[in-house]
């Protein structure tokens, strides 16, 4: 019997999907870290959208928008039964082989704890620390 694991990470427009990635952004965000849950749905409709599932079982999700600046990663969320898996790189890497061949300027706001992941894929911090959402971050771009 395999014991391996499926990881699929698929870009989604679907309302129900979406429905499923708010629920994981909500477990793992609102209910997990205290954000507001308000923060949660802002630039949803500009978002372009990503489900990470395991064996089928959701995951994880994630999204990219353009903003006047360049191009922002956001709302990087893994379940914590699925932790350790990889999930978090493979969706980083999925959405940056997502974004326009032009993307020139590519930048995130990263949460203390998921610096050094996103230094694996060519981030680095850029200004100051910031709290946003009670929650300490770096913003981070692509080099």
């Amino acid at each position: 019997m395999s014991t391996s694991k499926k990881l699929e990470i698929n870009k989604i427009s679907d309302v129900e999907r979406l429905k499923i990635v708010h629920a994981i952004r909500h477990e793992v965000f609102v209910e997990g870290q205290n954000c507001p849950a308000e923060l949660e749905y802002a630039n949803e409709d500009e978002s372009v959208h990503f489900l990470a599932t395991v064996n089928g079982i959701p995951a994880g999700a994630c999204r990219w928008r353009k903003t006047d600046n360049g191009y922002k990663l956001e709302r990087f969320a893994v379940l914590n039964d699925f932790r350790g898996m990889g999930v978090g790189q493979q969706m980083i890497k999925t959405v940056l082989d997502d974004l326009p061949k032009d993307a020139e300027y590519i930048y995130l706001n990263s949460q203390l704890d998921a610096v050094t992941l996103y230094e694996k894929f060519g981030f680095v911090k850029e200004g100051a620390e910031f709290t946003e959402a009670g929650i300490r971050h770096y913003k981070m771009v692509k080099v």
